[in-house]
C-alpha cells in the first residue's frame, strides 16, 4: 500500500534566517585544510565515485549518449583501481539508450523531468515527465521546483509538486534541483531546502547547470547545515549534490571536507554526496595519473565527452 503523502506546515520555515557573512567565513575555513599523499589520492578516488557524467542538450544524440556511457565505463584504463562513476545523467528520452550502454555495471541512470530546466509547465505534464523516465529505467530522477511559484511565496504548491513527482518515482530516488542561482539569497536557499527535505526528496541539488552562479561553497554549506539540522531532529539521511561550476580537483576536495566537517563521515559515500560536474572527472584522472605515474598527462589522453 501506498505511504501517505506528506502534509505542508508553515511553521517548518519559521527557522529559515541565514547569518550570511558568518556562512560565508566557515566556508572561506574548509579551503584552508591542506591534503596531500596517501589523503589526497584516497580523497581524489572518492570524488571520481561521485560525479555523475552529464550531457543535456538539445543536440543530443544516441551516439553521444553512447559515448559518455563508454567512457563511464572506461575511465583510464592505464590506471587499475580506479572507482566507476556514480551515474549518468541525461534526458528521457536518452534514458532507454544510458541503460542498454550501461548494463552490467554499477553506474545508475539518472533523468531530468519535470520541464527541466525551468520547471515551466503543468504538474499534470510534470508527473507524465516523471513516469516516462523512470518506465525508461532511469534509477534517479532529478526534478526541478517550481521557482516562480516559490518566488511568489506559493511554498505549499512547491511542497505539494515535489511531494508528487516523489510518489511518481516509484523505486527511484529523487533529486531535487533549487537552481540556487535564481533563489536570490541564503534565507532563500534555506527555505527552499527544507521545503523539498519535508516534501521527501532524497537529495537536495543546487543547479540545473545552465544558470550562473550554480554551486557555490556558501550555498552548499547553507544546505548541508539544513540537511544536517533535518537528520539532528528525524534520523533521517537526506543526501547532497552541489552541481555546475566544480570543474577542479582541488576545489573538489575541499567541498569533501566540508561535507566531513558538517555532516560527518557517513555522508562520504556516493548514496548521499553527488558532484554534477562531468568536466571534473578529467582533471581528477589527470591528478591520480600525476600521483600514480610521477608526471602530469597531456589532457589529450582523456576524451573530452
Amino acid at each position: 500500500m501506498a505511504g501517505k503523502k506528506p502534509a505542508f506546515n508553515i511553521q517548518i520555515l519559521n527557522h529559515s534566517t541565514v547569518e550570511q557573512t558568518g556562512v560565508e567565513e566557515r566556508a572561506i575555513r574548509f579551503t584552508k585544510r591542506s591534503i596531500k599523499g596517501a589523503s589526497k589520492m584516497q580523497g581524489l578516488h572518492m570524488v571520481l565515485s561521485m560525479i555523475d557524467l552529464t550531457t543535456l542538450e538539445g543536440k543530443d544524440t544516441p551516439g553521444k549518449v553512447n559515448q559518455l556511457c563508454i567512457k563511464a565505463r572506461h575511465l583510464h584504463d592505464h590506471i587499475p583501481g580506479l572507482p566507476s562513476v556514480a551515474a549518468i545523467c541525461v534526458y528521457p528520452s536518452m534514458v532507454s539508450v544510458a541503460k542498454k550502454a550501461l548494463q552490467g555495471s554499477t553506474i545508475k541512470v539518472a533523468s531530468v523531468a519535470t520541464a527541466f530546466p525551468s520547471g515551466q509547465s503543468s504538474l499534470r505534464i510534470k508527473l507524465a515527465d516523471t513516469r516516462f523516465a523512470v518506465e525508461e529505467g532511469a534509477d534517479e530522477v532529478d526534478m526541478v521546483i517550481s521557482r516562480g511559484k516559490f518566488h511568489a511565496g506559493e511554498y505549499a504548491y512547491v511542497f505539494d509538486e515535489i511531494a508528487a513527482v516523489k510518489e511518481a518515482c516509484g523505486k527511484a530516488r529523487l533529486k531535487v534541483i533549487l537552481e540556487t542561482g535564481e533563489l536570490g539569497t541564503l534565507d532563500q536557499v534555506k527555505k527552499a531546502s527544507t521545503i523539498a527535505i519535508a516534501a521527501g526528496a532524497d537529495f537536495i541539488k543546487t543547479s540545473t547547470g545552465k544558470i550562473q552562479p550554480a554551486a557555490t561553497m556558501p550555498v552548499t554549506l547553507v544546505m548541508l547545515e539544513t540537511i544536517r539540522d533535518h537528520f539532528y531532529k528525524t534520523g533521517k539521511k537526506v543526501g547532497m549534490k552541489p552541481a555546475g561550476g566544480i570543474s577542479k580537483s582541488k576545489l573538489a576536495l575541499h567541498y569533501l571536507v566540508m561535507v566531513k566537517e558538517t555532516l560527518g563521515d557517513a555522508w562520504l559515500d556516493k548514496q548521499l554526496f553527488r558532484f554534477g560536474a562531468s568536466s571534473l572527472a578529467n582533471d581528477v584522472l589527470m591528478q591520480v595519473a600525476k600521483e600514480t605515474l610521477g608526471h602530469y598527462q597531456s589532457p589529450n589522453y582523456f576524451s573530452i565527452d
